[in-house]
């Protein structure tokens, strides 16, 4: 059975596994980051369990910003929840989970989530071989980000709901 809910600081440990097992260790959030994010901003975490274990989730602040720079990723405190964007920090399935649709669950939750809250939009950066999946969603390439985080090469992607309608999830 599938469950998706909010992230509770109980599911901490949990969450970090999920994170290190689907991202390199000088990408994937750490347990004390994770801590630090559920005590500001646990409604903008969703989890996704599969027989009660979680399995998959997804992550990130609200801000006015409308591209993710690397020092949100490290300060909780620049959390702001009537900001215009939410961003998506981490988007994560366990890989012996993935190719189910667990992640496009997750995805599809956040942005109503967001459309509920009247946000603007969303923002998240992601490396050139998942700039498809996300386009899926609506979101559009901005380009090479200026982020760089974990040493990798990012790029933006913004999903503007004044340029893109409700598609109905």
């Amino acid at each position: 059975m599938i469950q998706l809910r909010y992230a509770t600081i109980d599911d901490a440990e949990a969450l970090a596994g999920v994170e290190s097992a689907s991202f390199p260790p000088a990408e994937a959030c750490s347990l004390e980051n994770f801590k630090k994010r559920l005590a500001v901003f646990a409604d903008c975490f969703i989890v996704l369990e599969e027989d009660g274990r979680i399995c998959g989730l997804i992550d990130g602040m609200v801000t006015d910003q409308q591209t993710i720079t690397d020092d949100l990723y490290e300060d909780a405190s620049l959390h702001n929840p009537n900001g215009a964007w939410q961003s998506v920090f981490g988007l994560a399935v366990l890989p012996q989970k993935r190719h189910r649709g667990y992640a496009s669950l997750l995805m599809m939750e956040m942005i109503e989530k967001a459309r509920n809250e009247n946000r603007r939009g969303l923002i998240l950066t992601c490396k050139e071989g998942l700039i498809a999946f996300y386009e899926q969603f609506g979101f559009m390439n901005k380009g090479l980000s200026a982020s760089v985080h974990g040493g990798a090469a990012w790029y933006d992607m913004v999903l503007d709901f004044e340029h893109q309608p409700a598609s109905g999830f």
